[in-house]
């Protein structure tokens, strides 16, 4: 992804957003055929189907083309020379490790957003799912249409975080997303707790309002998809932002730090939501 937007860096954030919402899309497809998968045929299979899954991806893989042309050995002899110049100064430059891109304080605060954001998701793989079985119809093929709902709203998303990450900065974008997303994860407790006494409401003035045409969990419903857009959004603003700041000739090493960093966090948080 950082060899591709370095090709055209004022399309950096639509083209992270591009490959994003690609992923967004399986989940939308994966999560509804998983749902059916485990009402008919148990929840073995779900995972049988995710292990062929991820073996076609593998072999997918391995016939993508190298996103940058390695010089050939007859460009090495002839600017060995010349590049041995350029090692003794750019050598430090291009052996950077995380210990010390973690002395930068831009580095410190990627690698907490993306602890932050996989922590959202950890909720969404152990909490979620289990609140819309008991909230919404259907029981299991209602949380996997939950989810796949959530995909779909990263094809929104993503572009516009991507659109807005290009028009207004890295920064900017990763900020708002962020405020957005905290607010759709407070809202869950509260449509969870309202939803009771969903068959009716008073204003400040004391009139009923009939809610009762309200599909069951529609509070939860959008207070999920709240949390999942905006999250959406952030993920182009945060991967064009450590590729924006990465140095040169080590950006795959950078960039891996905040994705380290927010894949530990999968160690120990849906255990923790599970005792909760």
């Amino acid at each position: 992804l950082a060899d591709i937007a370095g090709m055209a860096p004022t399309l950096r954030g639509r083209s992270v957003a591009a490959q994003q919402a690609v992923a967004a899309l399986g989940v939308a497809i994966g999560a509804p055929a998983g749902g059916i998968l485990v009402e008919q045929y148990g929840p073995r299979a779900a995972f049988l189907c995710v292990s062929a899954a991820a073996l076609t991806s593998l072999f997918m893989y391995a016939f993508l083309p190298e996103t940058v042309e390695r010089p050939s050995n007859n460009n090495n002899a002839i600017t060995s020379s010349s590049n041995n110049n350029d090692d003794s100064k750019d050598g430090n430059e291009n052996s950077v490790g995380w210990s010390e891109l973690l002395k930068d304080p831009r580095w410190r605060g990627l690698s907490l957003c993306e602890v932050g954001v996989k922590f959202g998701y950890a909720a969404k793989i152990a909490a979620i799912p289990v609140i819309a079985a008991a909230v919404l119809p259907g029981g299991a093929v209602g949380a996997g249409a939950l989810i796949s709902a959530t995909g779909l709203s990263g094809l929104a998303g993503a572009p516009l975080g991507g659109w807005l990450t290009d028009r207004a900065g890295a920064r900017f974008t990763a900020l708002l997303g962020g405020v957005v997303s905290s607010v759709g994860l407070v809202l869950i407790p509260v449509a969870l707790s309202a939803q009771s006494s969903m068959s009716s409401a008073s204003s400040p003035w004391g009139e009923q309002y009939d809610l009762s045409f309200l599909p069951e969990g529609a509070a939860f419903t959008a207070a999920v998809l709240v949390w999942s857009t905006a999250v959406s959004a952030q993920g182009p603003a945060l991967t064009a932002l450590a590729q924006e700041i990465a140095p040169v000739g080590a950006e795959a090493t950078a960039m891996a730090l905040p994705r380290a960093s927010g894949d530990s966090v999968y160690v120990f948080a849906p255990f923790l939501l599970g005792l909760v």
